[in-house]
């Protein structure tokens, strides 16, 4: 039996990956999933490569690991996912030392791959087409058993100029309705509460195999599915959210109030050298129209700060919008210069020191109006999934929080079980935190 240990790196969508590894691993006798590398035969990294930062996460993973194989704690590292796609021989020539490195499109080889290497075999094969077929048919191995991401396409058909999606994972592929209906039924039997719809951008399901997006095809198909609490939505491009997209969240208790909207940049001409269509009129009806529709509703977005040529007056109208909007959750991003992408040759790129600071500015910003949103909160009563437990509270999440990125809720409570939905009063607040007490049902 050969003991394997998956490290994932990067978005949820990489998680997904690395539960379809994971799965196709555990069904066999042959192989057990480990939670430590010291404890493992074989180490499998599966890697981010989307900008500077990740990628640099990524390479420390890859020695980190090797530091492990070279002091005896485990015989082989297998190196899978974004970064391999996009710099395979980079990576080949520049690292020898690992045993065996796939892509994006390959990643389900992975049990034959480690047979080999562990025979002593090296195998380096990424294929030129990123793409993955996914199917309900595959196995899984969910990371938890009350909430799990569906990926409901992968690819991007957007072109964004700085953006490399379309050359690590290809072109958009949109699964069909039908299976994705049969894996979400297998969640729900799997005992998952909360299924969190994901692609690059989620508005552009379908295009490719019905000729239009069927996001809310979908999500009536979704929504009737019984056993299933919350239906969360991340990445929504806010140039294609319309009405029949609205309506349904409005309509449907089952689908949560939230919407990741990543805007990235609210001044026209930023806008459009990113790829990007309309302008701050444009996304303040959109923002307008959601908030009068379903007055609860907690919308996310992310920006990028110190794209190329954006001047000082860009960034300060920005800074404006941001103040006018008050989104209730925001991140942000340097500008990362990435090879391969129209906005790397762009002329009058953005100093290193200027993205910081309007990095700084963006988030200080953000910061306050945070604050100020989770103080309303104060005295509300909120439901919520539980989601971890230690000795002095337990840890949880509203339908207006998604996993990992969002508020936490510190909730003082008896008997609680991870994975349960409890009532709660808020008792206090921070920048980005709620702390609140059970409600006990009378």
């Amino acid at each position: 039996m050969y003991k394997v240990f998956l490290k994932t790196l990067g978005c949820p969508k990489n998680e997904v990956d690395s539960e379809y590894m994971s799965g196709s691993l555990k069904i066999q006798d042959k192989f057990q999933i480990v939670d430590q590398a010291k404890e493992s035969d074989v180490i499998v990294v599966n890697t981010c490569g989307f900008i500077n930062d990740a990628k640099e996460e990524s390479i420390e993973t890859i020695f980190d690991a090797l530091y492990y194989k070279e002091n005896g704690y485990c015989n082989a590292v297998i190196v899978t996912g974004c970064l391999t796609q996009r710099y395979f021989e980079e990576i080949r020539n520049e690292i020898p030392e690992i045993d065996a490195i796939l892509g994006t499109g390959n990643f389900d080889k992975l049990d034959t791959v480690i047979e080999k290497v562990m025979n002593g075999n090296n195998i380096y094969e990424v294929p030129d087409d990123p793409s993955f077929d996914y199917k309900s048919t595959l196995p899984r191995n969910y990371t938890n058993n009350y909430t799990s991401y569906l990926k409901i396409a992968e690819g991007c058909n957007n072109n964004c100029t700085y953006c490399t999606i379309p050359k690590i994972r290809g072109r958009l592929n949109s699964r069909p309705i039908e299976d994705l209906v049969k894996e979400a039924k297998q969640m729900i039997n799997n005992g998952i509460k909360e299924i969190i719809i994901i692609a690059q951008d989620i508005t552009q399901y379908g295009v490719d195999i019905y000729d239009e997006s069927k996001l809310v095809s979908l999500l009536e198909k979704l929504t009737n599915l019984k056993g299933l609490k919350w239906i969360r939505l991340l990445y929504a491009y806010p140039e294609r959210i319309d009405d029949d997209l609205i309506n349904i969240i409005k309509k449907e208790d089952k689908i949560c109030n939230y919407l990741d909207i990543p805007i990235q940049h609210s001044v026209k001409n930023v806008r459009k050298k990113m790829g990007r269509k309309g302008d701050s009129e444009d996304l303040l009806n959109l923002i307008k129209k959601l908030r009068n529709e379903i007055p609860d509703i907690v919308l996310r977005t992310s920006l990028i700060v110190g794209f190329p040529q954006e001047t000082k007056n860009d960034f300060e109208k920005l800074v404006d919008f941001v103040k006018k909007i008050r989104f209730s959750r925001l991140g942000v991003f340097q500008y990362s210069k990435e090879e391969g992408t129209p906005a790397y040759h762009m002329k009058n790129q953005v100093d290193e020191e200027i993205k910081e600071y309007r990095y700084n500015e963006i988030m200080k910003i953000q910061q306050k109006i945070s604050l100020e949103n989770n103080k309303k909160l104060i005295g509300e009563e909120l439901e919520v999934l539980i989601t971890e437990h230690n000795e002095k509270y337990y840890k949880a999440r509203s339908q207006y929080d998604a996993p990992e990125i969002d508020n936490q809720i510190f909730l003082e409570g008896d008997s609680l079980n991870i994975g349960d939905f409890v009532k709660c009063k808020v008792t206090d607040a921070n920048d980005y935190d709620l702390f609140a007490t059970t409600i006990k049902e009378s």
